[in-house]
């Protein structure tokens, strides 16, 4: 059974950066696509960025294409998000998923495997 755990959520100011971390264990192989998906209070739960597991795609939502990265150290079962200046409207519970194939997908209800969340909050 695969696992996802998410870390290093928490509150900062507008500009400021944050790093957050997925660990996944139990995969069953390379053939995996990681995402992080966001849900503010009364809105959908939405796409944010997402990685094949072995790098060779990646996609990102506009709203955050070119202040977040999203990558995987060779080493760890590890996904991280980059998030780099932050802005009040990224507050929200971001969520780590994981789907099986190649293909980045955009839709949340194609992902199986999801962590339980953590916290960003950007105060302006």
């Amino acid at each position: 059974q695969v696992r996802l755990v998410e870390s290093g959520g928490g509150l900062v100011q507008a500009g400021e950066s944050l790093r957050l971390s997925c660990v996944i264990s139990g995969r069953a192989n390379d053939r995996y696509v990681v995402s992080w998906f966001r849900q503010a209070p009364g809105k959908d739960r939405e796409f944010v960025a997402g990685r094949t597991w072995l790098g060779g795609s990646q996609e990102f939502a506009d709203a955050v294409r070119g202040r977040f990265t999203i990558s995987r150290t060779a080493a760890r079962n590890t996904m991280y998000l980059q998030m780099n200046n932050l802005l009040p409207e990224d507050t929200a519970v971001y969520y780590c998923s994981g789907r099986g194939g190649n293909d980045v997908i955009m839709d949340a209800n194609e992902y199986m495997d999801w962590g339980q969340g953590t916290q960003v909050t950007v105060s302006s």
